[in-house]
């Protein structure tokens, strides 16, 4: 391994460390992102709108849709490296997906924090990650002219 890259695996470690370090100090860990997946996940499918569109999606898939989720949340949070897919294509195999369903998935994934977050700063923290989450595959999905079609 060349200097170069050393330095820039030591430096990525470095960061992974303050980032687990920092999110720890506020209640934030791989456990609590595994029980907030969960949770929210379970109010997902309960749920008369979101539900039908992510049942229809991931019908026999929940466990593998989970684990993914959970390593998705732990890269957000922990910036560990641990998710590498691809949302946006992934968003736009949905059918029925709108843009007014991605405000029932905020409003719900806030009533989840509101429940279960350790601190007021993990429930901001993953909020403020939510919210820039869902406006990105927003602005990605239905007002892209590369997706839509539209100039």
């Amino acid at each position: 391994m060349s200097d170069e890259l050393r330095v820039h695996a030591a430096h990525r470690a470095d960061m992974q460390a303050k980032a687990a370090a920092d999110m720890a100090a506020i209640g934030i860990d791989a456990a609590f992102l595994d029980r907030l997946v969960d949770t929210f996940y379970g109010r997902v499918r309960a749920h008369p709108a979101l539900g039908p569109v992510f049942e229809a999606r991931l019908a026999g898939r929940w466990p593998e849709h989970l684990a993914r989720m959970k390593r998705f949340w732990q890269a957000v949070a922990l910036r560990n490296g641990a998710y590498s897919g691809r949302p946006v294509p992934a968003h736009l195999a949905v059918s029925g997906l709108s843009e007014p369903l991605f405000a029932d998935w905020l409003a719900l994934f806030g009533e989840t924090l509101d429940d279960i977050a350790p601190t007021q700063a993990a429930r901001d923290v993953l909020m403020a990650s939510a919210e820039r989450i869902a406006r990105s595959l927003i602005l990605s999905i239905f007002h892209n002219p590369a997706v839509t079609g539209t100039a």
